[in-house]
């Protein structure tokens, strides 16, 4: 069974699988299929915390929205703010995105707002994020991810932290991120 697969057919605690479930999933695991494919040989991953409803939920691609995919539907802030900041830098191409927990966490009967994985979540996603990760420079995204992940951090870029996103991959990989050799 593939990556893409495996995925769909995971039960993370009670988040939401929408590469499996809803309206628009076998375009979601298409379009998951087709990004892993083209970042197979990315050698920096960054992971945030969750997909949010108005982003990953609807496009299937991490830290993404419809809209980038498709020039229609929602925009999202986070996708927005992390691929200006990563085009910006030079490293849109070498950067494979993805979440702590790659399916949506919201609470009970509000599928349109996000919540907070919770610690069974993370674990259950834990062996989808271990298969990426291997020869990657790795960068948590947000405090979630940090505590899951250890390691490098940088802010995440919601509610007022796009600088401190921005600065935090600067002091990671310096002035010419595109020309740092990164440690694995």
């Amino acid at each position: 069974m593939t990556f893409v697969a495996e995925l769909a057919a995971a039960t993370i605690g009670s988040t939401f699988n929408f590469y499996r479930d809803g309206e628009g999933s076998a375009v979601r695991r298409t379009r998951l299929r087709d990004y892993l494919e083209a970042k197979a040989e990315a050698p920096l991953l960054l992971v945030a915390e969750a997909p949010g409803y108005r982003g990953t939920r609807v496009s299937g691609v991490p830290l993404t929205s419809e809209h980038q995919v498709s020039g229609r539907g929602p925009r999202e802030a986070t996708a927005t703010i992390v691929h200006r900041v990563l085009a910006a830098l030079g490293l849109e191409d070498e950067t494979l995105l993805w979440n702590v927990v790659p399916t949506h966490p919201h609470p009970p009967g509000r599928s349109e707002t996000n919540r907070r994985p919770t610690r069974i979540e993370v674990e259950a996603s834990r062996p989808f994020l271990e298969r990426l990760a291997p020869d990657r420079h790795v960068v948590a995204v947000g405090g979630l991810a940090h505590a899951v992940l250890g390691g490098e951090y940088v802010r995440h870029p919601s509610h007022g932290g796009a600088v401190g996103f921005c600065e935090g991959l600067h002091r990671i990989f310096g002035p010419n991120p595109k020309e740092a050799q990164w440690t694995k």
